[in-house]
């Protein structure tokens, strides 16, 4: 098992740059909003992440812990296409969003549809 301080290191910090983020946003409510739902996320997804890697392999635990994983991330890469999006002209932003879609897309084929061969590791 991992040491507990990388992990707790890793939250510290981000806790802290979304602090700082939240900040600086000088009380812009969307921006803020934004800021606590992506660090939100970020906190289901690395839970996601811990429950998949202590579920046994082949079990429904995993199999759940395996749809939070992809949900989670699906959510954040929306998220992030929204806010790059409405930065860009529209050509580049229906490229953003067709690279997201991509990425989505991909995640699911690998996490769901593809064969896995018959390993311990699952």
């Amino acid at each position: 098992m991992a040491s507990w301080w990388p992990t707790f290191l890793g939250f510290l910090l981000l806790t802290c740059n979304s602090a700082i983020a939240i900040h600086r946003s000088g009380g812009h409510a969307a921006t803020i909003l934004f800021v606590g739902a992506t660090y939100a996320t970020l906190v289901v997804l690395f839970c996601s992440l811990r429950r998949f890697e202590t579920a046994p392999p082949g079990s429904a635990a995993r199999d759940r812990a395996r749809a939070g994983v992809w949900l989670t991330t699906t959510l954040l890469t929306a998220m992030f296409s929204w806010r790059v999006s409405a930065l860009m002209p529209p050509p580049l932003a229906a490229a953003v969003w067709l690279t997201g879609c991509s990425t989505v897309m991909g995640g699911f084929y690998v996490l769901f549809l593809r064969p896995r061969p018959n390993t311990a590791d699952d």
